[in-house]
């Protein structure tokens, strides 16, 4: 697959219109817009992000492709509560390549716990241990051992392991 493919990878998720996506970190919004083409009308994606340039930028690619199911967030996914969704009021959330940047991880995964749906369920994308010449450095990189537990110790079960390209994993846990 080679790097990260937004479009191919949120095929792997499952998503059916009418669903409510939270993408965590959204960046440029590549999953935010794949996203929103599948949950279609009836649905709604939350593309968060803690950079305001990034936000407009999504929101300038949603209204370019007449997506009219993307919100904007300003949120610090770190702060307990700061997304500002409703508890157990999401069926997906996306968490990619946000994990080896946090400084409280735990709290993300909190997060992700506190908005989801019972049986929800959250991907994560990473950068793998593998190749040291590209992507963030080494010591900042989390294995995927790590990335699991994070989310076993909020009560989430692993479900799947997905191709996310040859420098990244890509795991989806549910909410029990």
């Amino acid at each position: 697959m080679g790097f990260v493919r937004p479009e191919e990878i949120v095929k792997n998720f499952e998503l059916d219109p009418g669903m409510a996506v939270a993408d965590f970190g959204c960046g440029s919004g590549h999953y935010s817009i794949s996203a929103a083409r599948l949950v279609g009308n009836s649905g709604a994606v939350y593309a968060i992000d803690v950079q305001k340039e990034l936000l407009q930028s999504v929101k300038s690619q949603a209204k370019i492709r007449n997506l009219k199911n993307i919100e904007i967030i300003l949120a610090n996914l770190e702060i307990p509560g700061a997304s500002r969704l409703a508890d157990g009021s999401i069926d997906f959330v996306i968490i990619s390549n946000i994990l080896f940047q946090a400084e409280n991880r735990e709290a993300v995964v909190k997060e992700a716990c506190r908005v989801l749906k019972n049986h929800g369920e959250a991907a994560i994308i990473e950068w793998g241990k593998e190749n040291e010449k590209i992507g963030p450095p080494m010591e900042k990189r989390i294995k995927k051992e790590d990335a699991q537990a994070l989310f076993f110790n909020e009560g989430f079960k692993l479900e799947k392991e997905f191709s996310a390209g040859e420098h990244h994993y890509g795991l989806i846990f549910k909410k029990s």
